[in-house]
């Protein structure tokens, strides 16, 4: 009696955090320039801001435990399991104006946010409703 093979299938992981060139370049920088080479760029979710919810940054020295780690063309992202909820499949990206210049972050998981970017309410309803942006940054309004 012969025995039929099943097809194998693999599951493709979104994923974690998407981290354009332009971002990693600045990563980079930034990493030479405090002269950290070794040290990985946390990004976090925090309540608080105009919306409800507000993204962070700083630069940690090494991975917890619980981390998801993700690397990106040299540059190493730590995100903990918590914000990773929030941040799953995001799109980090460093933007140049006149006014002024700083990392964002393209949501998939945010519902609305604030104008500057900075701050954003979840599909799962996390974070305040917002009658406008009040970080003093931003022209505009929900």
């Amino acid at each position: 009696m012969a025995l039929i093979d099943e097809p194998k299938t693999t599951e493709v992981e979104e994923a974690v955090l998407v981290v354009t060139p332009t971002a990693v370049d600045i990563i980079k920088n930034l990493l030479e320039q405090r002269n950290i080479p070794g040290y990985a760029l946390r990004v976090f979710v925090t309540g608080g801001g105009c919306s409800g919810l507000q993204y962070g940054m700083s630069f940690e020295e090494g991975a917890q435990d619980s981390d998801a780690v993700v690397s990106a063309n040299g540059v190493t992202l730590l995100v903990d399991p918590t914000s990773l909820v929030y941040l799953k499949g995001a799109t980090i990206d460093f933007v140049d104006s006149l006014i002024g210049g700083g990392f964002r972050i393209d949501n998939p998981n945010a519902i609305s946010q604030c104008g500057c970017g900075s701050s954003f309410k979840a599909e799962d309803g996390s974070g305040a409703d917002a009658d406008g942006c009040g970080c003093g940054t931003c022209s505009s309004s929900y």
